[in-house]
């Protein structure tokens, strides 16, 4: 499993979709912002111009989401979920953890938009997704919690994402 923790865990889709909007705002979202910031600049005093301070900060913004994006897709482990029941990036678990019932998925944050609503997303190296990785609904495991507790969880169902 250490290939997973060298990067997020994305689907072709995700990776796909995190593609398309960084190109959008490399070339669309950058012109528009500058256009923005260059007509404010010529409405005079820059000190007090609300629009020009505004529009610096979505330049700020939108750059620092293509940093991140950048990161992502670099770093990014692309894959598709095992196809033999067992729990891996890209499963939607249903699991009792600690006697409560919980629904959620393992991979990348990106991958958000491909999990049914109100599906939490969590990484494969927390300790809740080390210790289910490789299991099957049936089996029940234990970790360690950050607080130093021992929890058990059970599998209910695997399913892919």
């Amino acid at each position: 499993m250490s290939e997973q923790s060298q990067g997020t865990w994305l689907t072709q889709e995700a990776y796909d979709r995190l593609s398309a909007e960084l190109e959008h705002r490399k070339t669309t979202e950058r012109k528009e912002i500058a256009q923005r910031v260059e007509t404010a600049r010529q409405e005079g005093d820059l000190r007090e111009n609300a629009g020009y301070h505004a529009a610096r900060e979505e330049a700020g913004l939108n750059e620092a989401r293509i940093i991140q994006l950048e990161e992502t897709l670099e770093n990014a482990q692309i894959g598709e979920a095992a196809d033999d029941g067992s729990v891996s990036a890209g499963t939607i678990v249903t699991a009792k953890v600690a006697g409560k019932e919980q629904v959620f998925a393992l991979g990348g944050q990106e991958i958000t938009a491909d999990v049914p609503d109100g599906v939490k997303v969590f990484s494969p190296d927390a300790p809740l997704g080390q210790a289910l990785m490789g299991h099957r609904a049936g089996d029940t495991v234990s970790y360690e919690a950050p607080t130093g507790r021992e929890i058990k969880a059970e599998i209910v169902k695997v399913e892919r994402v």
